[in-house]
């Protein structure tokens, strides 16, 4: 059976990709997050899955650590991170870094490392 699954249901406002959507629910095996950082400097501090995940990267650009890599990514531009490999993110600007963050797993698991 497909899933159609409204914009309401995982996005924050409606006038900006920004949001999760957990899709273990309807049997894929796959979470999504629909990353938005406006602010130079924003992303989330280190953590790590034991699964991979997979950054697209549609607008701005962003500095990346990935375990002891540091990688520059711009729009277009696909990251993909080994399980179990420390990263965080942060906007370098000027401008918002937008990228879709898909998740190989139907829910997340996040260890928080700082």
């Amino acid at each position: 059976m497909a899933h159609v699954i409204e914009r309401d249901s995982w996005a924050e406002a409606p006038d900006r990709w920004k949001g999760e959507l957990q899709c273990g629910q309807f049997g894929a095996n796959s979470c999504l997050i629909f990353n938005h950082q406006p602010k130079v400097g924003g992303g989330p501090r280190l953590h790590k899955h034991p699964y991979a995940e997979i950054f697209v990267i549609r607008s701005g650009t962003g500095l990346f650590t990935i375990g002891d890599q540091e990688i520059k990514a711009t729009a277009g531009q696909i990251l993909i991170v080994p399980p179990d490999t420390p990263h965080k993110f942060t906007n370098l600007g000027p401008g918002p870094l937008e990228s879709t963050d898909i998740h190989e797993n139907g829910h997340f698991i996040t260890e928080w490392l700082e």
